[in-house]
């Protein structure tokens, strides 16, 4: 059965929409990931154009995101304090992405350059992980991290604008969340992810978190992010279809439940591992669509009436 989305003006199997959902919402319960940037390359793989699917995945982060913070808000495990510093910076990143954003859509290089950041993405991001998950698998031991956070120490602690994060239990300068949070806004505006892949670990080891806080302020920053990024979709790039937003939460909701059924068979670093290969698959393929030549650069086809 195929459905009519408006706004992209085109035709999609609503049943391969749905099912994109669930696989989304699985992977995302499975592997503890956002499934933003997974959901977008999907989605070109499916016809939607990019820029659309990035708009369009904006808006599903926003239920993923409330969702969280309400459960991590009842928790107490929230710095509203020090997400609402992150939200400065990434106030200013979403509207520097959108700028951009625009910029390449009014030049014709925005379906391009989306893919390109992709496969650059989630090449570098698969890679890292393949090697992690693999050394953690051969039990290699890893130095690498107590010596990083003691780097980010030094760089940071000459800062100005030194500010008291009480909840946190940190004295670090405003300008580090600052600038996380630029990196964030850029993401959510430009790729259509949240980008808690790449900012959680930062906020461990660059600001020096607790964990037990990260994960709620974290989602709270990019709740506020989306919600900035998904209205200047609409109103400025007019790339968000709502009923494809719809149906892929419709999807994902269902996708979530199943995940977390399977969760406790798929841990550590055997999860890892098999989110890498996942990782790397869909660069790959990205890869091939932008590099390799097709066969017929141009095809007919008819219609019956």
């Amino acid at each position: 059965m195929d459905i009519y989305l408006p706004v992209a003006e085109m035709a999609v199997s609503l049943n391969t929409i749905i099912g994109l959902g669930v696989a989304v919402g699985i992977l995302s319960t499975v592997f503890g990931v956002g499934g933003g940037f997974l959901a977008t390359p999907f989605l070109v793989f499916l016809g939607v154009p990019a820029s659309f699917a990035v708009g369009t995945q904006a808006v599903q982060l926003i239920s993923t995101s409330l969702s969280g913070v309400i459960g991590h808000w009842r928790k107490g495990s929230v710095d509203f304090k020090l997400g609402s510093v992150m939200l400065a910076g990434s106030f200013t990143g979403t509207i520097l992405g959108i700028l951009i954003f625009k910029l390449l859509q009014y030049t014709g290089h925005i379906d391009v350059v989306i893919n390109a950041l992709y496969v650059l993405l989630l090449g570098a991001v698969g890679g890292m992980m393949l090697y992690e998950s693999f050394s953690a698998i051969l039990k290699k031991k890893h130095r690498a991290e107590a010596s990083r956070s003691k780097f980010w120490l030094r760089a940071t602690s000459g800062l100005p604008y030194t500010m008291m994060f009480s909840k946190s239990n940190l004295s670090i300068s405003a300008l580090v969340p600052i600038i996380l949070g630029v990196i964030t806004g850029l993401m959510v505006s430009v790729l259509g992810i949240g980008g808690g892949f790449l900012v959680v670990p930062a906020m461990i080891y660059i600001l020096g978190m607790p964990t037990s806080l990260v994960v709620g302020t974290s989602m709270f920053q990019i709740l506020i992010t989306t919600s900035l990024s998904a209205l200047l979709h609409i109103i400025s790039n007019n790339t968000v279809d709502l009923l494809l937003a719809f149906i892929l939460m419709v999807g994902a909701l269902i996708g979530n439940q199943v995940g977390s059924r399977l969760s406790p068979y798929v841990r550590g670093a055997t999860a890892r591992l098999m989110l890498a290969l996942i990782l790397l698959g869909v660069c790959f393929m990205l890869w091939e669509n932008l590099f390799i030549e097709p066969v017929e650069h141009f095809s007919t086809e008819v219609l019956d009436k």
